[in-house]
């Protein structure tokens, strides 16, 4: 397959929050996660400095924050100051210990050099209370809750610029669900309450890729959105009480749907012309689902709250994270870049533990597959997508669908000029080569892979299948000929 960059054609800037990531009080991400003052690995705050560095080497850019489905019962007042009472989180139906709240998020940002990003209880909360937080963490000293910040030692503005308001609150499975109508006039409400606080914050709001849900949002309050807030998992674990990840092939056959909801949610926003204005934020995505069976829809009456934990536990077995998290989530990444236009923000769901790139043990942690991919691409990937086509690709049937076997993005690095290819196998058994004819200037490369022995490799305690090589192309007549091995993330670098 030839791939002819134009490296002159610049689709747009890819935002570097398209690697963001996302954290919930679900399980182990919080608790016994990143924060776990027990911990051998714990700093003065409680947090790992383990899990700390890990986010470092991968440049978290954006991290939301705290849910997810707990927000829609979360009262953040109750979780600032010295006074703090346990309280029972109605969402995943277990006590949160209320010791890891606004101040201690923020300070973990600052730690990781992120960006924080919020999203407020719109399930059982109200525009009062989100607008409280904003006064909270942005006013300088005006107001009740801008003194409450200084009392509680935090004399300067915790200057937060993200905000959303609440999480898929279209769904029945959430707590405070509302039809389109009274979403839409709540969002109107609650935007301008918050904007009143601080107009230099950026709004986004639960959305969906249903066209009915998204236009009567916009239609509404869009005038005070920045964002627009779209959910995607891939592989449905969560209420089945048989925990059955997809395998291999079931899950290239669903990359194709990651450009399904993008073509969607643009199209809303051309139609009502706000494609210049309000930005897609992915802002929960992963592979996989979540596994937490008994939860929605009343499936659990009667179940002790152990039995729920216990089922949770089995997110955390590493073998399910394989080369088939990494090849997707590359896709999904790629997609992103290819839409850098429109598609500004994109949250990793989660960070660590359930379905995350890390995984926290007792004496240490684990670097799942998915990890490599976002280190290669942060470290190396360009910021400025530009235009590229190919002549053919092979493509192949798997999970009943018919799938191209190699996906591409191309950017440029501004800091370098170099230019940079994300190419992916996706084929099981088959090597890709790829030929690349050498735009002018360019004279060498640099291939970087994440891949495993097999399409089921994965890492765990004490073993490390998936993790990152270094290789050269083949330079010969102007043209860099690529091997793509079978179910591997490529990188290719010209200079």
């Amino acid at each position: 397959m030839k791939c002819y960059v134009n490296p002159h054609r610049i689709y747009g800037t890819v935002n570097p929050m398209v690697y963001g990531h996302f954290i919930e009080h679900f399980h182990r991400q919080i608790y016994g996660g990143v924060y776990d003052p027990a911990s051998p690995f714990a700093d003065e705050d409680g947090l790992r400095t383990d899990v700390l560095d890990a986010m470092r080497n991968i440049k978290v850019p954006v991290l939301r924050w705290p849910g997810g489905c707990f927000v829609s019962s979360y009262h953040w007042k109750k979780a600032v100051g010295k006074n703090r009472m346990p309280f029972y989180d109605k969402a995943w139906r277990m006590e949160d210990p209320n010791t890891f709240g606004t101040d201690e998020y923020i300070k973990f940002c600052r730690k990781i050099d992120c960006a924080p990003y919020i999203c407020t209880n719109a399930g059982t909360g109200t525009a009062e209370e989100m607008s409280d937080w904003v006064e909270y963490c942005n006013l300088k000293e005006q107001g009740e809750y801008a003194k409450q910040r200084i009392e509680n030692g935090f004399p300067e503005p915790h200057a937060v610029k993200y905000w959303s308001i609440g999480n898929e609150n279209y769904g029945a499975w959430e707590l405070g669900a509302k039809d389109a109508e009274e979403w839409s006039r709540l969002v109107l409400e609650s935007a301008k309450m918050m904007k009143h606080v601080d107009p230099t914050i950026e709004l986004s709001a639960a959305a969906l890729t249903d066209p009915n849900w998204n236009l009567k949002l916009l239609q509404k309050a869009g005038n005070f959105l920045d964002w627009i807030s779209i959910h995607v998992y891939y592989d449905a674990l969560q209420n089945s009480w048989e925990y059955a990840p997809s395998d291999y092939e079931t899950m290239m056959g669903r990359t194709g749907k990651v450009r399904n909801s993008i073509v969607k949610v643009r199209g809303t926003l051309m139609m009502l012309g706000l494609e210049k204005r309000i930005k897609i934020a992915y802002d929960e995505w992963n592979p996989r689902g979540w596994h937490h069976p008994g939860i929605h829809q009343n499936l659990g009456a009667g179940l002790e709250n152990d039995e729920f934990l216990k089922a949770r536990d089995k997110n955390d077995i590493n073998s399910t994270y394989t080369m088939a998290d990494a090849v997707f989530t590359a896709c999904f990444l790629n997609e992103c870049i290819r839409n850098c236009d429109m598609v500004k923000m994109a949250n990793f769901a989660p960070l660590l533990n359930t379905c995350g790139p890390i995984f926290t043990y007792d004496g240490g942690i684990v670097k799942r597959s998915t990890y490599y991919v976002f280190e290669l691409m942060t470290h190396h990937m360009g910021d400025i997508s530009v235009d590229f086509w190919t002549d053919k690709c092979s493509e192949e049937t798997m999970g009943g669908q018919q799938v191209k076997m190699v996906d591409l993005a191309a950017a440029v690095r501004s800091c370098d000029g170099a230019l940079t290819l994300s190419a992916v196998n996706k084929s099981d058994a088959v090597t890709q080569e790829i030929e690349i004819p050498l735009p002018e200037g360019y004279s060498s490369s640099t291939v970087y892979t994440v891949n495993g022995p097999s399409k089921d490799s994965y890492n765990d305690i004490g073993r490390e299948e998936v993790r990152i090589t270094e290789g050269e192309a083949i330079l010969s007549g102007g043209t860099v000929s690529v091997k793509l091995s079978p179910h591997s993330v490529n990188l290719i670098i010209l200079r």
